[in-house]
């Protein structure tokens, strides 16, 4: 498997998606329906779990003519997927020692 993508907001949201049916194949649109995210985002977050091993695709097996639409990419998180997302989910929930010590107040002793 390739290196972990990096786990910005938006590929949390994207990933959460993803989980809320780990069986569920679902394309672009809906994934960023689900995330909240416009297609500008969500397809470059996809492309690099794709690249990581997370998730994988497939284009829909429809004539085009006949659908009156484009065929569909859809896409599908792997097993490992699962699992790597729920532990990095899991990870940037947890706050990382120190990081939440709060600041002094500009003035204040």
């Amino acid at each position: 498997m390739a290196k972990a993508p990096r786990m910005t907001m938006a590929t949390q949201l994207v990933l959460r998606a993803f989980l809320a049916d780990p069986r569920a194949e679902l394309y672009g649109s809906e994934i960023g329906e689900a995330a909240g995210l416009m297609s500008g985002t969500v397809h470059p977050i996809l492309a690099r779990l794709e690249a990581a091993g997370w998730v994988e695709s497939r284009w829909e097996d429809v004539d085009p003519q006949a659908a009156g639409r484009p065929a569909r990419r859809y896409y599908r998180i792997t097993g490992a997927g699962v699992q790597a997302a729920r532990s990095e989910l899991a990870r940037v929930r947890r706050p990382q020692p120190g990081r939440l010590a709060p600041r002094p107040e500009p003035g204040l002793p």
